[in-house]
Order: structure tokens, then sequence, then C-alpha cells
């Protein structure tokens, strides 16, 4: 019997799925001090949007999870406006061990990079400067430089397209910040109205 597409997606979501949970196993497993909390990614792991931001807020720190707390609420109504549905989507951050110091930034990279190669989305969106900076230093295979111009989409490798926007968390209290990422975000929107249907 021959096996339909929907199977081999299930199957290629399978394997996502178990690849996440054991590669956000080993980052809560790395913590070099023993204390605290790693903060691992959140959403899904086929996602057509990647959401990339350099640190962690405190309720993220607290809580392990990438863009919990205020950050992820604002994100949620940000999406909503673009109508994205926010289950097509997966966010993380660079710095995995808050506070850990900068031994990590390697082994965090390395991370982020597996995390590239499992969820394969359609774009990343680079959340600020040091977040740009991280991305720019992977070794992706086919990748482009991805330059600081926010609201631009740009070509990052063949399959996969960035966004560049100021940082989330100073959009949070900061009007002419908050202005700023939204003009960059909403290009989002755009990109994502462009896709031809599924």
């Amino acid at each position: 019997m021959p096996v339909t597409d929907d199977e081999i997606h299930e199957k290629y979501l399978e394997r996502a799925i178990r690849e996440i949970n054991a590669l956000n196993h080993d980052v809560q497993d790395a913590r070099p001090d023993g204390e605290g909390v790693a903060v691992v990614g959140s959403g899904h792991p086929q996602a057509d949007v990647l959401l990339l931001k350099h640190h962690a807020t405190r309720a993220e720190a607290e809580e392990g999870v990438a863009f919990y707390g205020r950050t992820g609420s604002a994100l949620l109504k940000s999406l909503a406006r673009l109508g994205i549905d926010p289950t097509t989507v997966y966010g993380t951050l660079c710095d995995k061990w808050p506070g850990a110091g900068p031994e990590l930034a390697a082994e965090g990279a390395r991370v982020l990079a597996e995390e590239l190669a499992i969820v394969q989305p359609r774009i990343v969106v680079v959340m600020g400067p040091d977040a740009l900076e991280v991305l720019n230093g992977l070794d992706v295979p086919l990748a482009e430089p991805v330059r600081d111009l926010p609201g631009v989409v740009q070509r990052f490798t063949p399959a996969t397209q960035a966004l560049v926007t100021p940082p989330l968390d100073d959009a949070l209290d900061e009007l002419t910040a908050k202005q700023a990422f939204w003009t960059a975000f909403r290009e989002l929107g755009a990109w994502h109205d462009r896709l031809p249907p599924y």
C-alpha cells in the first residue's frame, strides 16, 4: 500500500518533535553551575517563522521558556494583528543560560544552529543587533550574511529568509522603541500574505 503525503508529513513532524525535545533536555542538562533554569525554545517544531532574541527577560529566565510573560503576550497580539497563526511560530534565544557567563556563547550558537536545522523555518525574525551578530556567526550551509536593515526581508539561505527588527523587549516600555519595532515587524505580515496557499 503506498504511503500518503499526510503519513510522510506525520513522520517528519514526529522526528522534529523528538529532536527538539532531546535538544531541550541537553540545554537543561548543560547548565554549568547546576543552579537556575536554562531557557528553551517554544512553539511548533516545524514552524514557518522562527523568532530569535538574544537574551531572556526575568520572566523567561524564571520560567525557563523563551517568549514567556509580557514578551510573549505582546508577540501574540502582534501576530494576531498580522493575521499569523501563532501555532506556525517557534521562538528561541541565543543565550540559553541566563547569567552563566560568556563561556557558553559557543555552545548556545551550536544549539541555535541545531534548532534552525530541525525547524527549517521559511523566515527567521532576528530581534536586535546582538541576535543578528550571533545568527551571522553561525556555520549554516549556504548562508549569506544578514544585514542590519530593520523591516527588510533578506535572503539567509536558499530556503530561508530573514527579517531584522529592533529588540522586542525594549519596545514593551518605550513608545519610540515600540514604534520602531512595529514598523519593522509588520513586514512579517506582508511576507506572510505573499506565501503561496498550501
